[in-house]
Formats: structure tokens, C-alpha cells, sequence
């Protein structure tokens, strides 16, 4: 599948709010901004990573692209756990013990890393029913649904509504109907957005409100970037194209922003700290990733040359 450049618009511009509204200083100036990005922001994120997983390849492959995610999680849940249990964070753990530790990186990830884990067992669901189950199309979905509420419910390995994103996704693919023929550029998508973020009862991924939101959200994204500068647009699809690097890396940046705070504290707006802050977390993120593919982590970490794109 070749790259869809609006693809890699949507994912800049995802990338750049998940990063904003993980910053503590600023998410507390505008709670309200803050659940209508967490409406939005990481449905679309698993929806269009059903829709671009390469399901008809082969298991090798599949197997390693799997690894690509899987290694980094490891690797960054854990040390995110072990930091919770040191720093007074929101989600701070006072008695780390290995039950809790492996509980924590197996089956309930603490953090923003909860999206990879999440990545993985869908897809590897996905791959599994679309390859060793022969069924119609259709049953093959409704198996996998099923096979999420499992997961989900019963488990609690992960949110429903997030996997069922993943799987509207999948469903697009497999559909072969191109993406920017379901979600297409309109200027009265922007109405309808506010309207509906205008009451709190539609700020859930989980209602129909919610979905509406996600699905308006990327029509008014699409119809901006037909006015925004080349410039921009380049810059949010280089974003785009490396939102890996830049959701592994960001976490540790976010977390030393606190340090601008009494510098930027006369803009009581927080735009200031906003702006400098996330030119911080986005350089910092992107510095650490060229490092890794020169000095050769990318090679064990990433199971990749480069993670740079």
C-alpha cells in the first residue's frame, strides 16, 4: 500500500495533540479541550492502524512487523512502570512488587503505552481469524468483534471502544474502499463538530456522539489541510510518518516540561509553554530516535534499521 500523504497529515496533527494534552501544566488550563482530544484523538489513531495493517502477508513478516511494536513496548512500559514507582506521578505506585510489575506490563499497561499493547493483540487477532478461520468475510468480523469483547470484558486486557475502532478499520480494508472516499474534506463538518462538542454528553468514544466526533474531526482536518501552507504540511507529514519515535520518546520530555512552567508563567494562557514545550518533546523525541539509528539501537530495539522515516 502506498503512502497516503493525508494519512500522514492526520497522524502529525494526532501525534502533536496526544503530546499537548499529555503535558500536565497545560491540560489543567483547559480540562474541557482536553476530553474533546481524548474523545478523538486515539480512536482515529487505532482506526486508521486497522485500516493500514498489511493483514494478507505472510506470518513471517506479519510476525515481524509485530515486533517492531512489541520490542518497544517491552522495553518502554517497563521502564515507565519502574518510574511510577519512583516519581509522584498521577499514577504512582507506592509497593512495586513483579506480580504487579508483569500485571502491569502483560496485561493492564500503566502510562500511554496502553495503545501498543492494545496495537498488538488486535492485529494479532486480526491476522489470526483472517488467516486460519475460513468463513465468509462477514462471520470473519463478527468473530473478531466477539473475540474483542472477550479480550476486553472479560480479560480486561483492553478497552472495547478502542478495539472496535481497530476493527472499523480493518473493515474499510477489507471493504477495498479508499479511505478519502469514506471521510472526505467539508467546511460544514465544522458546524457539526461544535455542536456536538458543545455538550459533555458526546465527549465518550463510546457513544454515538463520540464517534460522530471522531469521524467530523478527520473531515475538518481533511478540509484545513487543502489551505494550509506547503511549509505546514510538509513538517505534519514528516510528523506523520514517524509517530512511532515520537510516541515512544515524547513521555520523557513531556515530564521535564514542568521546568518552563515558572519561566513561561506570565502568559497566564499557556500558549507560551505550549508552543515551547512541544518544540522541546518533538526535537528531543526526534534527536533520540537519530541517535538510536546511529549508534545501531534501532537494530535490537525496533528490529529495524532506521526508525527514522
Amino acid at each position: 500500500m502506498e503512502r497516503i500523504k493525508e494519512i500522514d497529515l492526520l497522524k502529525g496533527v494526532l501525534i502533536l495533540l496526544m503530546i499537548s494534552f499529555h503535558l500536565v501544566y497545560f491540560e489543567h488550563l483547559y480540562p474541557y479541550a482536553k476530553q474533546v482530544v481524548h474523545t478523538f484523538h486515539m480512536p482515529a489513531f487505532l482506526m486508521l492502524s486497522g485500516y493500514l495493517l498489511k493483514v494478507e502477508r505472510p506470518w513471517v513478516r506479519f510476525l515481524r512487523s509485530m515486533l517492531y511494536f512489541l520490542l518497544p513496548y517491552l522495553v518502554m512500559e517497563s521502564g515507565y512502570i519502574m518510574m511510577a514507582s519512583l516519581l509522584p506521578i498521577n499514577e504512582h505506585i507506592d509497593n512495586l512488587t513483579l506480580g504487579l510489575f508483569l500485571d502491569k506490563l502483560l496485561l493492564h499497561p500503566l502510562g500511554p503505552y496502553w495503545y501498543l499493547h492494545t496495537l498488538v493483540i488486535c492485529s494479532s487477532c486480526y491476522y489470526l481469524i483472517f488467516h486460519y478461520v475460513n468463513m465468509k468475510p462477514l462471520s470473519r468480523f463478527i468473530l473478531l468483534g466477539l473475540l474483542f469483547h472477550f479480550i476486553s470484558n472479560l480479560l480486561g486486557m483492553m478497552d472495547l471502544a478502542c478495539s472496535f475502532y481497530f476493527l472499523a478499520g480493518a473493515i474499510v480494508h477489507q471493504s477495498s474502499l479508499p479511505l478519502l472516499r469514506l471521510f472526505q474534506s467539508s467546511s460544514v463538518a465544522i458546524v457539526a463538530l461544535i455542536v456536538l462538542i458543545i455538550d459533555p454528553q458526546n465527549l465518550s468514544k463510546s457513544t454515538s456522539g463520540g464517534i460522530l466526533i471522531v469521524y467530523l474531526t478527520i473531515s475538518v482536518c481533511l478540509f484545513a489541510f487543502l489551505y494550509m501552507p506547503v511549509t505546514m504540511r510538509r513538517v505534519l507529514q514528516f510528523l506523520g510518518r514517524n509517530t512511532l519515535p515520537l510516541f515512544l520518546f515524547s513521555p520523557m520530555f513531556t515530564i521535564l516540561c514542568k521546568q518552563l512552567v515558572p519561566w513561561l508563567s506570565f502568559d497566564p494562557s499557556g500558549l507560551l509553554f505550549l508552543v515551547f514545550s512541544l518544540l522541546f518533546c518533538v526535537l528531543g523525541s526526534l534527536t533520540v530516535a537519530w541517535l538510536s539509528d546511529i549508534v545501531g539501537v534501532s537494530r535490537w530495539l525496533f528490529g529495524k534499521q532506521h526508525i527514522l522515516n
